[in-house]
């Protein structure tokens, strides 16, 4: 596991879900928050000294309800009800006809890939800047996954740089709704079809965030999402697959169950080739618990991260993430935010972050440029890929691999919070903002340092 990752896994601190109305920006407690004391890391006092509480959030009644899945023995899906009961639910949440709950993310990415038929010799359009899954899962399908660069104002795939990059190999574009923002899905789905590609949108990080009042998911061919512990909703792991198109559901759920016919539970028969993706009814059991607080928390994350967003973008050098028109609301798995050295005397983006901790305020650079690392250039050498293509076309994949926005939000300018830190009240959000405000009046002292 990358070291970006480690830290991204072990950034897992929250605070209480409390119902928060917004209130206005003329509230902010600069000298509550101590922003003009001397920096933690130069020996002052950190602003923040109390520890965000860990997340997931659970409460006593969890434990009936796993209780009961485990005295009946029923822990398949296959005799069991709680997966099929959070499908039905989770699908009427998203708006659409149909749900397959998935043993994690990366298998919902698997099993659309599946159903859609992307093979070898394909190429699927992908962000640089997501977790290494969205790649991986393309490779597994012996396709190539194309790289579109950046928009780093909004941190998600640059939708006016993806016709540049369609080939008459090009089968799917996969656009990642990073950190619960969610992509330009009108231009998007406008190219997919004129250049009559396949949509899958990678909303593992996306939980309730919509586009135009529809929840993003269910406006592509198939909608992905995650419940791993970090994510908004979390059943340690977990995923889904949402879609409109039945026919394609029928094909999915038969691969994600072994080829099995969908209606022949127990049979042994079997239509198409498969694999075993199913989700165990202990985390269907831990997912249909929490749907009753989806909404409410998702609510606060919005509110809170709007609240933050009024106060870090009055700071020079911090520009919060944009969002395109068409999102009407963003699932803040994380809060991003891009940080500008010049305007904090120089300060690279490790001491400041380093201050940030100091402070009390855990954050993350986040991801590294996936189209940089080395396991791409493992798969374009492997026995399968040298096979599937020519050596002019991995010679010319290779010299158009290039994503230099990315490359400098990944390496310079992203910092990231997670979701539990906004599920906390107003107080938490004056501390943050006022840790960042606090090392800008410092950036001088800290540069010299």
């Amino acid at each position: 596991m990358k070291k970006s990752e480690i830290q991204r896994r072990r950034f897992l601190q929250s605070t209480t879900a409390a119902g928060l109305a917004l209130a206005a920006p003329s509230v902010w407690a600069s000298e509550k928050a101590g922003e003009d004391g001397a920096l933690a890391l130069l020996g002052g006092k950190p602003v923040r000294t109390k520890p965000f509480l860990s997340w997931p959030i659970i409460d006593e009644s969890f434990e009936s309800d796993w209780a009961d899945v485990l005295h009946k023995r029923g822990w398949c899906r296959l005799n069991g009800d709680y997966v099929s009961r959070f499908e039905k639910e989770y699908a009427q949440i998203m708006g659409v006809q149909d749900c397959i709950a998935t043993c994690n993310g990366t298998n919902a990415l698997i099993g659309s890939l599946n159903g859609l038929e992307i093979g070898p010799g394909d190429e699927v359009l992908v962000p640089p800047y997501t977790f290494v899954a969205t790649i991986n899962v393309v490779f597994m399908q012996h396709a190539l996954p194309v790289f579109i660069d950046t928009d780093p104002k909004t941190f998600q795939m640059d939708p006016d740089k993806i016709e540049e990059r369609i080939t008459d190999r090009t089968r799917a574009i996969i656009p990642v709704h990073l950190g619960g923002n969610v992509c330009d899905l009108d231009k998007i789905m406008a190219i997919a079809k004129k250049h009559n590609l396949a949509v899958i949108e990678d909303a593992c990080q996306a939980h309730m965030a919509e586009w135009k009042g529809k929840k993003v998911g269910s406006i592509g061919n198939t909608g992905c999402f995650s419940f791993q512990v970090t994510k908004n909703l979390s059943s340690g792991e977990g995923g889904a697959i949402i879609s409109n198109d039945m026919k394609l559901m029928d094909r999915i759920y038969s691969y994600h169950s072994n080829g099995r016919e969908r209606t022949n539970t127990y049979g042994f028969r079997y239509i198409n080739n498969g694999t075993n993706m199913r989700m165990t009814e202990f985390q269907g059991v831990l997912l249909l618990h929490q749907l009753g607080k989806l909404e409410e928390r998702a609510r606060i994350r919005e509110e809170n991260a709007a609240y933050l967003t009024e106060q870090l973008k009055e700071i020079p050098g911090i520009a919060p993430a944009e969002m395109y028109e068409g999102c009407t609301r963003n699932a803040y798995h994380l809060y991003m935010f891009r940080y500008d050295s010049s305007q904090f005397a120089g300060v690279p983006r490790s001491k400041f972050m380093q201050a940030l901790r100091k402070e009390g305020i855990v954050c993350s650079s986040g991801y590294s440029p996936l189209n940089k690392e080395p396991f791409i250039e493992s798969s374009l050498n492997s026995r399968a890929f040298q096979t599937v293509f020519s050596e002019e076309h991995l010679n010319r994949y290779r010299k158009e691999n290039q994503c230099p926005a990315n490359d400098r939000l990944c390496n310079e300018e992203a910092v990231w919070f997670l979701q539990f830190m906004l599920l906390g009240d107003r107080s938490d959000m004056d501390e943050i903002a006022g840790a960042v405000r606090k090392i800008h009046h410092n950036a001088q002292k800290l540069a010299q340092a």
